[in-house]
C-alpha cells in the first residue's frame, strides 16, 4: 500500500530555549507537562502514521507574558528556529509564525518579516489574547494585513480567561470552547465576512462548532435589526442552507478529532474540501497520536474525501507543496 503522503497542519515545535524559558515561568501549557521536540524523533512519529510534511507552529501560551520587548523578541527567536528547520529540510516541515498579540504593532511587523524574508506558510494565533477574542476591534489592523496577504491563519486555542477547573486539565474541554468563543467572535463581529481573504483554519475540528452549529446560527440572528422575521425564515431549508454557508467559510484540521463520533457533525458542517489532517504532536504523545490515525482511517469516507484531508485540501493552502514529486 503506498503512503498517503500526508500533510500535517497541526504539528508543534517546541525549541529547546523557549521550553527553558516556560519552564523558568512554571507554565504547563494546557494544565501538561512541556513535551520535547527534536526532528529526528518527530520525522520518525510522521513516517509511522503516514505524514510526509508537518507544518509547525508553537503552542499556547506562545509568547506574550505581557511584556512587548520580550514578546517581540521571543516571536523573532522562535520564528527563525522554525525557518532554519524548514531551510534544511523543505519537503517534511513547513512553519506558522508566531507573533506577539494583543501587541498588534508588533504583530503585523513579525508577520511581515515571518512572510516575506523567512518563507513562513502562515500564521498561527492564539483564540484568545489578553482575554481579548479575535473578533474584537483590537485586532482589527492585523486582520486586514493578513487579508490583504490572503494568508493562512491557524488558530489554536490558550487557556481560557477565566482560568481552569479544579482537577480538569484545561486542553481536555477548554481549549475546544476557546476556539468555539473565536470563531463566533469572528462571525458576530462580522470580521469573518469583512476579511475573507484570510484562510481561517480551526483546530481540534473547531472545537465545538460543528456541533453546536445551529445554536450559533439562531445567535446571529439577533443581530439583525428584524431578528423576527429571519427567525420565521428558517422555516425554509433553503434559508437555513444559506446561513449555514458561513461555517464553510471555515477550514477544519482533525487533530484529537479523528473519530466516527467526531466527523458525522463535522462533515455535516463542514466544506469537505476545507478538511485537514492533524496530529497534535509531541503535546499528543506517539501513543495518542497513533490510536487517532488507526481511529480515523477506520471511518468510512469516500476515497476522494480521504485523499483530500490527507493531502489534497492542504495542497490547495500550501501550494510549493503541491509541487513536491
Amino acid at each position: 500500500m503506498s503512503s498517503p503522503r500526508r500533510i500535517d497542519v497541526h504539528h508543534h515545535l517546541v525549541p529547546p530555549d523557549y521550553a527553558q524559558m516556560l519552564r523558568d515561568k512554571g507554565i504547563q501549557p494546557g494544565g501538561i507537562p512541556l513535551p520535547s521536540w527534536a526532528a529526528p524523533v518527530a520525522s520518525k512519529i510522521m513516517r509511522k502514521n503516514g505524514v510526509e510534511t508537518a507544518i509547525l507552529s508553537v503552542s499556547t501560551p506562545g509568547v506574550w507574558f505581557g511584556d512587548v520587548p520580550e514578546a517581540r523578541l521571543w516571536a523573532r527567536r522562535v520564528n527563525e528556529h522554525a525557518a532554519g528547520i524548514v531551510a534544511a529540510q523543505p519537503r517534511h516541515f513547513g512553519f506558522f509564525a508566531t507573533l506577539t498579540l494583543p501587541d498588534v504593532d508588533g504583530a503585523i511587523a513579525e508577520a511581515t518579516h515571518a512572510l516575506d524574508v523567512l518563507g513562513a506558510d502562515g500564521i498561527v494565533l492564539l483564540a484568545n489574547n489578553a482575554g481579548l477574542y479575535l473578533g474584537d476591534p483590537t485586532f482589527d489592523r492585523l486582520l486586514g494585513f493578513l487579508h490583504e496577504r490572503r494568508a493562512v491563519v491557524f488558530i489554536h486555542p490558550g487557556e481560557l480567561p477565566g482560568g481552569p477547573a479544579d482537577g480538569i486539565p484545561s486542553f481536555t474541554a477548554d481549549f475546544l470552547l476557546d476556539t468555539t468563543r473565536t470563531a463566533i467572535s469572528l462571525i458576530l463581529s462580522g470580521a469573518l465576512e469583512q476579511y475573507d481573504g484570510i484562510r481561517f483554519v480551526l483546530a481540534h475540528a473547531g472545537g465545538f462548532v460543528p456541533y453546536i452549529a445551529h445554536r450559533i446560527l439562531l445567535t446571529t440572528l439577533r443581530e439583525e435589526p428584524k431578528w423576527k422575521l429571519a427567525g420565521m425564515a428558517l422555516n425554509r431549508k433553503a434559508e437555513v442552507a444559506r446561513r449555514m454557508q458561513m461555517f464553510k467559510r471555515f477550514w477544519f484540521d482533525i487533530a484529537l478529532s479523528a473519530t466516527p463520533t467526531t466527523f458525522p457533525s463535522l462533515l455535516a458542517v463542514a466544506d469537505p474540501a476545507k478538511v485537514l489532517f492533524g496530529s497534535d504532536f509531541p503535546f499528543a504523545p506517539a501513543m495518542a497520536v497513533k490510536y487517532m490515525r488507526q481511529e480515523y482511517e477506520s471511518i468510512d469516507l469516500s476515497k476522494a474525501v480521504r485523499q483530500g484531508i490527507d493531502r489534497g485540501n492542504a495542497e490547495v493552502l500550501f501550494p510549493r507543496l503541491a509541487a513536491q514529486i
